[in-house]
């Protein structure tokens, strides 16, 4: 799975050809499955489901039948499956070669289980469960679920149904052991009107026509896999293919009339399959890829890995020349990437229990960024690490962090597991362990892993294991420390000799923190920490532990102890070191310029050094430098400009300087694409534009006021990759007629995703009264079922106060407006911009409301105030006394 809010990722602007059967490996039996979490009682375990549904898209509801061949494996009263909004109306349970016989059953809505009671015990030995039921079909992404949008041609209003089911909404669909352990083999089949596609895991095998305009649909017999898995999906839609490797065809299915749009993705996707097959040494194991184009969002995810057909977004998969930007094509390409790699890290080798999601979610972000670096080495994706890497440190280095293999007992603790220490730290820590290990090594672990547990259930051990085997001895006591331990070590120099051109560095160890500083730095907790220390040449790899160390290292030029910024921890350096760095800066590798500007503004921010020397690294970045590491000190000044917000003198004075060095740079890639140009730049240009459009640069909001005025003669004027950029613009500045213009394309367009962009854009205004007007609005049926949610995200940017208390006020309607997994979540991050001291009491008066276990949300919510009230004060003085102490 990816999760990316929608305003973000729109900000970055059916085969039957057969293939060798692949031998299974069997799974350890789930009965004996010592130690690992489970809702249900081990007595038994399910081989083979066969379901067939019909759904009334109509009405949201749907009829079911579900059989499931099962093994007992101890003596018990009854059996419980998982099962949630389900109305069960019959069931019978048939001993192998024996009479059916009726069962009682007992629903069971707060543990989401049904209980299957027959008249004797139950003895050992194979049974089948044969169950008739009702369920929902739900407006959010859980389940099975309705979208609304627009037809592409005649803009009708059209639906389509599509499934959710990690982690816990299997059982929405039918009476499931919807835990990842209880892996089987699927066989769906679903009535369905006869003009629209169905979509499954495996191609269709079968039709028939009932007549009346309805047809049923079989699809073939699935691979062995676990429950959250499985996947259905029907609609007004059509298939773009061609072949991925022999005998696997690659799809992209979309709604009707998007003809050539799914061409890009497809071509991206086609390639995947086999560089995955090689680089894990498994072939995949399926007939086909397909990725399915769905309208509409969640605030949960973007995209979801089910085996052989994936979902994911249509703002994410399809290519519309009209309104993808840059960033947005960068972004197919990465979301397949990693959706696809879990079509091996995830689905053929699946985590125990959910308290490992990482070995999904981790790695598969990792592969994304090697994938991508792979096909596109000119976007610099690797640079993209250290974001990932900041990301998770600004959760991590909070006391309401977690370790990335978590304790998780319940469904609330299991939807809060999808966060960035799960995929962006599961990434680093990969990261770092790849580069302990040696590229080759590491690879040839992970190989043996899949082959080792291909169609099985592991932990995290297991891969250490593989790894260890393959030629890494050690690898298990680094990653176990930085997977169970929760923070961010924090390295330090303590001092610096050169001598016959050999440079030794003295280091110590201890823990960055953000809200825990004292308590840390008496009792620092301690890793055993990889690190690459370069002084100007060929990086040294050493270990850090015991909290103190010396590593010499060829050459007398600046010392970087993160070199390549392949560790996860932060680096201190003394104040000579640091100005050294900064003097050099120029001329350092992209990778360690971006994480030298983003490691030191942290730690200045959070009291560590001074505030002035990260901003004399920051402003050391020259104006020419790799688009990727100007974009990243681009959006720190526009941070720190946004931080003035009550200081107008001090960020007039902050804007001349950053246009006296980003605006030549904008200025020379220009205000329109340019043919052949490279997605980095052209990125770039989005970027310039977006910020220096926040801060209020007179050239570009007056372009963006240009371009808007001429939709008035001709409504494709904005069409192209920067057409978001501009109107974020405006939005931002909109008068009361922008704000209804805006309303009224968005209105109007035949497109789902300008559609829900346009709409979002509407609670962008800075005025308070229009953002209002926007809240509003969300709460009627005009924006769509998906999109009101975003619209109140976005209003919540400037008006966290108003959006937040909005919130609480219409908290039911407002939750029945996002995923079941996202409430809690949801409503506390409107608060995140809030700089009001009394939102900290509303919050703490929310989490009483709330479970205890779903609370971690709010508490995150509550730190990260709580700090910026200390932080902003120091920030704003140390930056208006450096900007003070600069020449103009």
């Amino acid at each position: 799975m990816r999760t990316i809010s929608f305003v973000s990722a729109i900000a970055l602007s059916v085969a039957t050809a057969a293939i060798p059967a692949v031998a299974q490996q069997a799974p350890a039996n789930p009965s004996a499955a010592a130690g690992v979490h489970t809702d249900l009682p081990r007595v038994a375990h399910p081989s083979h489901y066969t379901i067939s549904v019909t759904p009334d898209a109509k009405n949201l509801t749907f009829s079911g039948t579900s059989s499931v061949d099962l093994e007992v494996t101890e003596a018990t009263p009854f059996l419980t499956l998982h099962a949630l909004d389900l109305k069960i109306s019959s069931a019978t349970l048939t001993p192998a070669g024996g009479a059916a016989m009726p069962i009682t059953i007992t629903m069971d809505p707060a543990s989401q289980t049904a209980k299957f009671t027959a008249a004797q015990p139950l003895a050992p030995g194979k049974y089948r469960l044969d169950t008739v039921y009702t369920g929902v079909i739900n407006t959010q992404a859980n389940g099975l679920f309705a979208l609304d949008y627009p037809d592409k041609v005649t803009g009708k209003e059209t639906r389509g149904l599509f499934t959710q089911f990690e982690a816990p909404d299997a059982r929405r669909f039918a009476p499931m052991f919807d835990e990842p352990i209880y892996k089987a083999t699927f066989d769906l089949s679903a009535v369905v009107p006869s003009t629209q596609m169905a979509v499954s895991n495996m191609p269709v095998a079968k039709e028939e026509d009932l007549g009346k305009g309805l047809k049923r649909v079989t699809f073939g017999t699935s691979q062995k896999m676990s429950s959250y898995l499985l996947f259905f999906g029907v609609g007004d839609w059509e298939r773009l293919s061609k072949e991925a490797a022999p005998g696997v065809q690659a799809g992209i299915v979309s709604p009707k009339g998007s003809g050539e749009q799914g061409r890009f993705a497809l071509n991206e996707l086609a390639p995947l399959i086999p560089f995955y097959a090689e680089y894990f040494g498994q072939p995949y194991p399926l007939p086909k890829i397909d990725n399915i184009a769905a309208p509409g969002q969640s605030q949960f995810f973007s995209a979801m890995e089910n085996w052989g057909a994936i979902l994911t977004f249509e703002r994410i998969l399809l290519d519309d020349p009209a309104i993808t930007s840059a960033a947005a094509r960068q972004n197919i390409v990465t979301t397949q990437a990693h959706e696809v790699a879990h079509q091996w890290f995830g689905n053929l080798v699946t985590m125990a229990w959910w308290e490992d999601l990482w070995l999904n979610e981790g790695f598969a972000s990792w592969m994304e960024t090697k994938a991508t670096a792979h096909f596109h080495p000119d976007w610099f994706p690797l640079l993209n690490r250290v974001d990932g890497r900041e990301q998770a440190m600004n959760l991590d280095g909070f006391k309401t962090t977690h370790p990335i293999v978590q304790e998780i007992k319940t469904v609330d603790e299991t939807n809060q597991a999808f966060d960035a220490i799960t995929y962006q730290k599961g990434e680093a820590v990969i990261s770092m362990l790849e580069a302990y290990a040696g590229e080759s090594v590491w690879r040839d672990g992970l190989r043996n892993y899949m082959r080792d547990h291909k169609f099985g259930n592991t932990r995290s051990k297991d891969l250490w294991q593989a790894v260890e085997k393959a030629g890494a001895p050690g690898l298990t006591s680094i990653a176990t420390d930085f997977t169970t331990k929760p923070g961010i070590p924090l390295v330090k120099v303590t001092g610096l000799t050169c001598k016959k051109g050999v440079s030794t560095v003295s280091l110590q160890q201890g823990e960055f923190s953000i809200d825990r500083k004292d308590e840390v730095a008496a009792k620092p907790t301690m890793w055993k920490v990889p690190l690459l220390v370069s002084a100007g040449g060929e990086p040294v790899r050493t270990i850090l532990e015991g909290g103190k160390g010396t590593v010499t290292v060829k050459g007398c030029g600046p010392v970087v102890i993160n070199s390549g910024q392949l560790g996860y921890y932060r680096s201190l350096y003394t104040p000579a070191m640091l100005a050294k760095l900064t003097a050099a800066m120029p001329t350092l590798q992209p990778v360690d310029q971006t994480g030298l500007i983003q490691d030191n503004m942290e730690l200045s921010t959070r009291g560590y050094q001074p505030l002035a020397p990260a901003f004399d690294l920051l402003a050391a970045v020259p104006g020419n430098a790799n688009p990727i590491v100007t974009g990243t000190a681009f959006g720190e000044y526009v941070g720190a400009w946004r931080t003035l917000e009550k200081e107008p003198a001090a960020q007039a004075k902050l804007l001349t300087r950053v246009s006296g060095t980003f605006k030549p740079r904008l200025m020379s890639l220009g205000f329109e694409p340019k043919a052949g140009e490279s997605l980095p730049n052209a990125d770039l240009r989005a970027t310039l534009i977006s910020g220096f459009g926040t801060m209020g640069d007179p050239d570009v909001v007056a372009e963006a006021r240009r371009r808007f005025t001429a939709l008035s003669a001709n409504p494709k004027a904005m069409d192209g990759p920067l057409k978001t950029t501009w109107l974020n613009i405006v939005a931002r500045n909109a008068t009361k007629a922008d704000w209804d213009a805006i309303r009224t394309m968005a209105a109007a367009s035949t497109s789902a995703v300008e559609r829900q962009y346009l709409y979002t854009l509407l609670g962008r205004p800075s005025d308070a009264a229009l953002a209002k007007a926007a809240r509003d609005l969300a709460l009627t049926d005009a924006p769509g079922k998906t999109t009101s949610a975003a619209m109140i995200v976005a209003s919540a940017g400037l008006h966290a106060d108003e959006t937040y208390d909005f919130a609480l006020a219409n908290r039911a309607r407002i939750e029945a407006l996002v995923d079941a997994q996202s409430r809690v979540t949801f409503i506390a991050s409107l608060a995140n911009s809030s700089t009001d001291p009394a939102m900290i009491a509303k919050l703490q008066t929310f989490k009483a409301s709330v479970p205890a276990e779903a609370s971690r949300p709010v508490d995150r919510v509550i730190g990260g105030l709580t700090e910026r009230a200390k932080a902003r004060p120091l920030f704003v003085k140390g930056l208006t006394d450096w900007l003070a102490a600069k020449k103009k």
